[in-house]
């Protein structure tokens, strides 16, 4: 059925020198309930969009039949600097996909690429739409807790700083979109709780929400754990075997330690975020999926994009939204909070219905550098409570934790420098150090008490030259 074409808001200009094109896409974007203009030229576009209000525009690369996209490029230039808040989707395509790489770093809103998917395209373009008006200013004002609350379902995330409710709101505003997420930050921040909060705050909350750690996920198994295989695919493949991709089908897909994906992969990766459809290992029929993308890493992509480790393409598909986390050492003020639901939680599931933090523990644990962030002070609140057999944790509890396998509280024989008369990367080396001595080099034990996956604990230890 054609929906009906909305009459209340501002059309959509297609920019392309081809007419079947232009007709096809007018055609799409009518049976989606949008108006639209059509123009053949670049600037028909400019002289067009200064005389008329307009939704989004959708550009082609190549005008004229010149295969270098010089005139694209040149008319995305002119519609940024005339109208730097306008969405721009541009059109290209796959051999192509350099050009819409190099609009995306002028200012494009997205790309698609031909031949597209008509409901891609759709789905691309409500997204756009839906993003123009997510944006949450510098200059405004965080919003309360309650405000969030009255509004959101944040109930998992504990918080009362600041840039963390500015944070929030984004978060909140973006999970109505079908937008691809990518969430930075250190290990331990809770990047997979802000991914979980976006598929609860979205309009999939009642399909899956399905995570993968591509960290963990090698390369000669990628394609069978992401799209499946059918039996007798290869060696061993006794069974039809579902991918991650076919389980998230209409839900939410959380992409975790991208950064660590190899080359290969994300090439094969790349190609069903831009299509929507894959290949299950051993059938050549294509399978079209529905899903939302988020994806998150602790690794620096754009500088690993200029090194050559990471597809440049790749980053725009899945960073139309960038979501960074601060680390627990930057919210000081979140510490007591996060430690007293910590403390609630183990108290229920160990039956200690008094279980409680002493005020010096409170301002000891807030204090410290926490290298491993909310999962180490998780960590060494859980080991604390076990040596206890008291109500109420202290400092000396924590310090009993340090003959235990994996802790690694500071004991009064070997307290940790001063915290403000050190950079915070001297902070982490020392905890690092400190760390490593007590555990006698034991590298699991050490990323295990830091809160650090193994593969981020050795980037540290390259990072600060430290030999094991």
């Amino acid at each position: 059925m054609t929906a009906a074409v909305r009459t209340d808001t501002a059309p959509i200009l297609i920019a392309d020198d081809d007419d079947a094109v232009r007709a096809s896409l007018a055609l799409l974007l009518k049976q989606g309930g949008y108006r639209t203009h059509a123009v053949g030229t670049p600037d028909a576009a400019v002289a067009w969009l200064g005389e008329h209000p307009c939704a989004l525009v959708l550009q082609d690369m190549n005008f004229s039949r010149r295969t270098s996209g010089d005139e694209g490029l040149e008319l995305l230039r002119r519609i940024r600097d005339a109208h730097p808040l306008l969405p721009v989707i541009l059109v290209t395509a796959w051999g192509s996909i350099s050009l819409a790489v190099a609009g995306m770093r002028i200012g494009a809103s997205d790309f698609v690429t031909k031949p597209w998917s008509n409901p891609g395209l759709l789905q691309t373009v409500q997204t756009a739409l839906r993003l123009a008006g997510t944006a949450v200013g510098q200059d405004v004002a965080p919003p309360s807790r309650e405000e969030l609350d009255s509004s959101y379902d944040f109930d998992a995330i504990v918080t009362a700083d600041a840039r963390m409710l500015k944070l929030l709101q984004l978060v909140g505003r973006v999970a109505a979109t079908d937008a691809s997420v990518l969430i930075t930050g250190e290990s331990g921040t809770g990047k997979e709780l802000i991914a979980d909060a976006l598929h609860r705050n979205s309009g999939r909350r009642r399909k899956p929400f399905v995570k993968v750690n591509l960290g963990g996920v090698s390369s000669s198994l990628f394609e069978s754990e992401m799209f499946g295989h059918v039996r007798g695919a290869f060696t061993d493949a006794r069974h039809d075997r579902q991918g991650r991709f076919e389980l998230a089908d209409g839900g939410t897909i959380f992409l975790d330690e991208i950064g660590d994906l190899d080359a290969p992969s994300q090439v094969k990766l790349l190609r069903v975020l831009q299509d929507r459809t894959y290949e299950v290992l051993g059938s050549s029929q294509p399978r079209s999926v529905d899903v939302r993308v988020v994806s998150a890493t602790n690794r620096p992509l754009a500088e690993m994009v200029r090194r050559g480790e990471f597809r440049e393409d790749l980053l725009y598909r899945i960073n139309l939204i960038a979501v960074h986390l601060p680390a627990l050492r930057e919210r000081p003020g979140d510490v007591p909070l996060l430690a007293r639901r910590f403390v609630q939680a183990i108290a229920q599931h160990q039956g200690r219905e008094h279980l409680s933090l002493g005020t010096a523990a409170l301002k000891w644990l807030q204090s410290l550098p926490w290298p491993g962030n909310i999962r180490q002070l998780k960590q060494w609140l859980e080991r604390a409570a076990l040596v206890t057999a008291g109500q109420v944790l202290d400092v000396d509890d924590f310090r009993a934790t340090a003959g235990m396998e994996g802790s690694a509280a500071p004991s009064p024989q070997d307290p940790l420098p001063p915290v403000g008369s050190m950079t915070m990367e001297e902070i982490e080396r020392a905890m690092i150090l400190k760390s490593l001595r007590h555990h006698g080099g034991n590298v699991s034990r050490v990323a295990d008490s830091l809160g650090f996956s193994r593969a981020a604990l050795y980037r540290r230890l390259e990072k600060y030259g430290i030999s094991v």
